[in-house]
């Protein structure tokens, strides 16, 4: 038997004024085949899977390219048909294979594809025809189109957010793709559109017992996976909004039935799934009441995951004005500040105008004297089990403030974002994070107190006011009532009181 891996993955958001080109991929993670770390990154875990359990059933296992950009703007046409096009080739040069195994995100889009990933799947298909098994792993945060589903055997997304099972479902889109060449299983994918758009942590309820019931019903006979697509909110794509997927066993309908059910269940949760969100006053005043140390204090929309910029100076010009100090923040983007502190060298004292470039709501640039404290070349932090590049970094002081400045843009994962960059979080009194929720898993390991300010920019937050133009359906938010509950509920109504009055 014959396998194919490769990955080719990014989050986009349409809305965003930082465009993804060929440098894009090139600078967060690009693996020629043959060339994939050992660590698996969060879109290419598969590879890593793939290397463990194909050689050891006596298969053959060909690797094709992995990579990745970090989430941003449209991708222009050409680096996206370049980057489909280089994979397309490496799969005819593999022909004959029995199963492909593809690193995905969900959430592509570029100048003319709304559909990367359908159009990516169609165009494998077309080259290996529909006996091959094609599996994807996908994030949650992605688009499921019905073309997806088509071309196709196997979709499966990570349950967590934050991601932490990447590696996990990994392993569980492999195993499904071995069983099914062997023939032991059919997968027959469900899926039902749950026809809203949230943000839905599973770090807190109702998303944890959810996923852990999900869990429990995985272990039913005929069922393989179940899969929730939270959807983007920052993509303005037709197929935008929250899913349910099953897969089963060659069980269409106890697949349908239960995507149905779970999908009502979801449903039934909008409106109830986020942390509170506190403006950045009512933010900065409850953390400094805090006694403890340290306080997380999350900038949830000037996130780079969810494809801004990450150089909002907003927290920042608000905790100037307070004159607090013993914080660090992590991180502000600026490519060409980090130059400058860089030529000048560790220690040294200059005039330094940085953030807050990218758009009209990033707050502004901050000019001031800074003191060059750290200064670290291809800097790093960690993410579960993979490594993930910050670009040359330093950390600056102002006024008592620590301040990571990086040239890749990136969310803060892990408190060794700031120890890698000679800050130690645990004596501060607060850590400023840029990020939703992904920072949960490490950050919550070191502190419980948690507190989530939202900005109002630059992400697009609001699906009632982002302005879809390609959106087919109506979802909630935008729409109350987008599955005509209201009018079934009164139709029984009216059945039940027209049978009593027959009576």
């Amino acid at each position: 038997m014959r396998v194919f891996v490769a990955s080719l993955a990014t989050e986009t958001n349409t809305f965003s004024p930082v465009p993804t080109d060929l440098e894009s991929f090139k600078e967060s993670f690009y693996a020629p085949p043959g060339e994939h770390p050992a660590t698996p990154t969060l879109c290419s875990a598969t590879h890593i899977i793939c290397r463990e359990r194909i050689p050891e059933l006596g298969w053959t296992l060909i690797e094709g390219t992995a990579t990745w950009a970090e989430p941003g703007g449209l991708i222009n046409r050409q680096t996206y048909e370049l980057l489909r096009d280089e994979i397309l080739d490496q799969i005819r040069a593999a022909l004959p294979l029995d199963g492909i195994v593809l690193g995905l995100h969900g959430a592509m889009v570029a100048q003319g594809y709304d559909d990367c990933e359908g159009d990516f799947l169609t165009k494998i298909r077309e080259i290996v025809g529909p006996k091959v098994i094609i599996s994807a792993e996908l994030d949650p945060h992605s688009h499921l189109t019905p073309l997806r589903v088509k071309q196709a055997n196997v979709l499966i997304a990570f349950k967590e957010f934050p991601h932490t099972d990447f590696v996990d479902r990994a392993r569980e889109v492999v195993e499904i793709t071995i069983a099914s060449i062997r023939g032991e299983v059919t997968p027959i994918i469900s899926v039902f559109d749950c026809r809203m758009i949230e943000i839905l942590p599973t770090s807190r309820e109702p998303m944890r017992t959810f996923v852990d019931k999900i869990q429990t019903i995985e272990q039913q006979e005929n069922v393989l996976s179940i899969s929730v697509i939270h959807g983007f909110m920052a993509g303005d794509v037709p197929e935008m909004g929250t899913k349910l997927m099953v897969i089963t066993d060659n069980d269409q309908p106890l697949g349908d039935e239960l995507a149905k059910s779970l999908g009502m269940e979801l449903f039934s949760f909008r409106g109830n799934t986020r942390p509170p969100y506190l403006t950045p006053d009512q933010g900065l005043t409850l953390a400094l009441r805090v006694p403890e140390r340290p306080v997380i204090v999350a900038d949830i929309w000037d996130n780079p995951g969810g494809g801004v910029a990450g150089d909002s100076t907003i927290i920042l010009k608000k905790l100037l004005l307070l004159k607090q100090q013993n914080v660090a923040i992590g991180t502000i983007w600026d490519p060409i500040a980090v130059k400058f502190c860089i030529a000048a060298g560790e220690g040294s004292h200059i005039q330094l105008r940085f953030g807050g470039k990218s758009c009209a709501t990033a707050g502004g640039p901050v000019d001031a004297l800074i003191k060059v404290k750290k200064v670290v070349r291809k800097a790093v932090q960690s993410f579960g089990e993979s490594v993930v590049p910050l670009g040359d970094a330093v950390c600056i002081e102002l006024a008592g403030i620590d301040i990571i400045l990086n040239s890749n843009r990136s969310q803060a994962f892990s408190p060794d974002l700031f120890s890698n960059l000679g800050i130690n979080p645990l004596e501060k009194q607060l850590l400023v994070v840029k990020s939703t929720n992904h920072f949960y898993g490490a950050f919550s390991k070191i502190s419980e107190n948690i507190i989530y300010i939202d900005c109002g920019a630059p992400y697009p937050s609001d699906p009632i006011t982002n302005n879809y133009k390609k959106l087919i359906r109506p979802i909630w938010p935008i729409v109350a009532d987008p599955h005509g509950l209201e009018h079934q509920t009164a139709a029984a109504k009216d059945t039940v009181i027209g049978d009593t009055n027959h009576e």
